[in-house]
């Protein structure tokens, strides 16, 4: 067990300053030991996927301590991004994920999905089971978002005003699939769709801002964003600043804990010095996920 020295105090007094109740996170990863520990395999042999970056795992720990963690940081809510990399797997992902949520209450009871036969049903019957937040990855999953397989689905979604974390942009390294074009065909017919952009659409963040502006439930989240490891691959452009700070209202906390090789408090270190203001780190890092999840 590793109590990371000082990082809780350092954190507590980040949102204690800002008079928040404590963080929400809406991009956290919890799923079976077993794909997680290839996950983190995957990281460890520097993938193509990881940008070839090398990549340590900050927050190795077993699933009871990770949460932990979290809740010693003062996350209030946080959610157990899963995803598929092949057919079959998402619905055995979204049962462990209702399970994970039933037993973890301070989870956000999270499913995914993937463009195969079934997926519609899939969708509806994790919708039915109360999924808060769907997490869907193209770069990983090697899909276009825009597959006539996941028109239903999204549909379902869009109706149902269930939030979708998804990494569609081609940062740490690009896919097939990747970057705005997509995912914008996906919101052309189901403009209604509450898609949360993963990493700022790293790093075609001036895109994936464009399309914030163009639809009223497009956001976008900070995981990885802003940090020194971020802006060593993919710089967030100072030009777009004015543009983040109009955004305020749409962008939310998210930190890709555990699989993140620094401290979690370097994520909240590097949205302050944005030099926004502190109600914009208040909405980012509490308000607008707290009013878009009704905690």
């Amino acid at each position: 067990m590793n109590d990371h020295g000082d990082e809780p105090d350092d954190i507590r007094r980040f949102w204690g300053r800002l008079g928040l109740p404590g963080l929400v996170d809406v991009h956290t990863h919890f799923m079976p030991e077993r794909v997680l520990d290839k996950v983190w395999e995957y990281f460890d042999a520097l993938g193509p996927l990881t940008g070839g970056l090398e990549w340590p795992i900050t927050y190795r720990e077993a699933e009871a301590e990770r949460a932990r963690i979290l809740r010693g940081f003062g996350v209030r809510a946080f959610t157990s991004m899963l995803y598929p990399h092949k057919p079959g797997m998402a619905r055995w992902l979204n049962g462990w994920a209702a399970d994970f949520a039933r037993r973890t209450p301070d989870c956000l009871h999270t499913a995914t999905l993937f463009p195969e036969p079934g997926v519609e049903a899939y969708v509806r019957e994790a919708v039915a089971a109360g999924a808060r937040v769907f997490k869907a990855h193209v770069q990983v999953g090697a899909y276009d978002p825009a597959d006539d397989l996941l028109r239903p689905a999204w549909g379902v979604l869009a109706e149902a005003g269930v939030p979708v974390v998804i990494h569609c942009g081609s940062g740490p390294a690009p896919g097939k699939h990747t970057g705005p074009g997509p995912i914008a065909r996906v919101l052309a017919e189901h403009p209604r769709l509450r898609l949360i952009v993963a990493h700022m659409g790293m790093p075609e963040y001036e895109e994936f801002l464009g399309l914030a502006e163009r639809y009223g439930e497009v956001r976008l989240d900070t995981t990885m964003a802003f940090t020194d490891f971020a802006e060593r691959l993919a710089p967030f452009p100072r030009r777009a600043l004015p543009r983040l700070a109009d955004a305020g209202d749409r962008i939310l906390l998210g930190s890709d804990f555990p699989n993140i090789p620094y401290p979690y408090v370097d994520q909240l270190h590097a949205l302050e010095r944005l030099d926004l203001g502190d109600a914009w780190l208040r909405a980012v890092c509490h308000d607008n996920a707290a009013e878009l999840f009704g905690l």
